[in-house]
């Protein structure tokens, strides 16, 4: 199976040498047609075209509207969680596509009613991207608690004062023997977990079930959210986005965090409501934000540019090397499976 380093230059030249890229909506192989949504990574493509008569999308265009023509004669779609699936692209799709692979787990735009009338099986790949995002979710927490955004402006603008300076300088939170509330403690919030410990953090936690003792590993289970937020020194976000878990983190919510918490949002953007944190960070209320999720991204409010105590990244939760190859092969995968007449690994429906 290809491969490759993770070394920027090296992948540079291998995206150079791979002819798979040089023509847009190239098709390859004699099999089952899929349309590649996304521009994916370069082993990732190239299995697909082994295995597949893959339409590939080296320009990484959007979609959108056309989605439906550009599935013309296609058996298959992979697609990731930012495709937007509605139900008028899904009534919209050609009746040749029978099964629809997605890269990511996270699945809240798609219109899985739509497509279940449709007839169409839907996958995801949750499986593979929990330990890293586990990881950001912690750079997020250090990251906010120790001011590493003000601290590497000061280093980059050549702004750090001569040794001897205050004693005073970005005072951060201490992390050991503090507690940490998790929303969400699925397999991503109990890789968190895990880590947390290590840091000497106290771990509690709400989810929509208590786990078992072997599954909690310590952690302290509050059975009603507000419980949780009026423990939480850090206040952690790994839960999906859906009905129950929009807008969760308002005003009200955040009037129970102890003063001076500290928010990292790993989960989605709509999770949290904008003003109230960026308000709740302004008065103090909030220490400091770290954010890898935006509602709307790639486009976010404005207004928290302004405050220098959010730390923020372009969703980089599952971004390594290893990570993306495995989303991209647990799709590849499920499609196999299918087309081979067995059961997919990942059914969403």
């Amino acid at each position: 199976m290809p491969t490759w380093s993770g070394n920027s230059d090296s992948r540079k030249s291998d995206v150079m040498k791979d002819p798979l890229r040089e023509t847009d909506g190239v098709k390859v192989g004699k099999r089952q047609r899929v349309l590649l949504t996304k521009l994916f990574p370069p082993a990732v493509e190239l299995r697909a075209a082994r295995d597949f008569d893959a339409i590939l999308n080296p320009q990484d265009r959007k979609y959108g509207n056309t989605l439906p023509a550009a599935a013309a004669g296609c058996d298959a779609l992979m697609v990731s969680g930012g495709d937007v699936l509605s139900r008028s692209i899904v009534d919209a799709l050609p009746k040749s596509v029978r099964i629809i692979a997605s890269f990511s787990a996270g699945f809240e735009n798609f219109d899985l009613d739509a497509l279940r009338e449709r007839g169409i099986v839907v996958t995801n790949a949750p499986d593979h991207l929990s330990e890293a995002t586990a990881d950001i979710t912690m750079l997020l927490l250090l990251a906010a608690a120790r001011r590493a955004h003000e601290g590497q402006a000061l280093v980059r603008e050549g702004r750090w004062p001569a040794i001897g300076g205050p004693t005073t300088l970005l005072l951060g939170q201490e992390i050991c023997g503090r507690r940490l509330g998790i929303l969400g403690m699925g397999r991503i919030g109990r890789a968190v977990a895990r880590r947390a410990h290590g840091f000497g953090l106290q771990v509690h936690y709400h989810n929509r079930r208590r786990l078992s003792a072997a599954q909690e590993a310590g952690a302290i289970y509050c059975e009603h959210a507000d419980d949780l937020l009026r423990v939480s020194d850090f206040f952690v976000i790994n839960a999906p986005l859906n009905d129950m878990t929009r807008y969760f983190l308002d005003a009200r919510r955040i009037a129970l965090l102890p003063d001076g918490a500290v928010v990292v949002n790993a989960g989605r953007g709509g999770i949290v409501h904008d003003p109230s944190l960026i308000a709740a960070l302004r008065s103090g209320k909030v220490f400091a934000a770290g954010l890898d999720v935006f509602e709307g991204e790639p486009q976010v409010n404005p207004e928290y540019f302004g405050l220098t105590n959010v730390f923020m990244l372009p969703h980089l939760g599952s971004a390594t090397v290893a990570t993306r190859n495995a989303m991209g092969f647990c799709a590849l995968d499920n499609l196999d499976a299918y087309f081979s007449g067995r059961p997919v690994l990942n059914p969403l429906i």
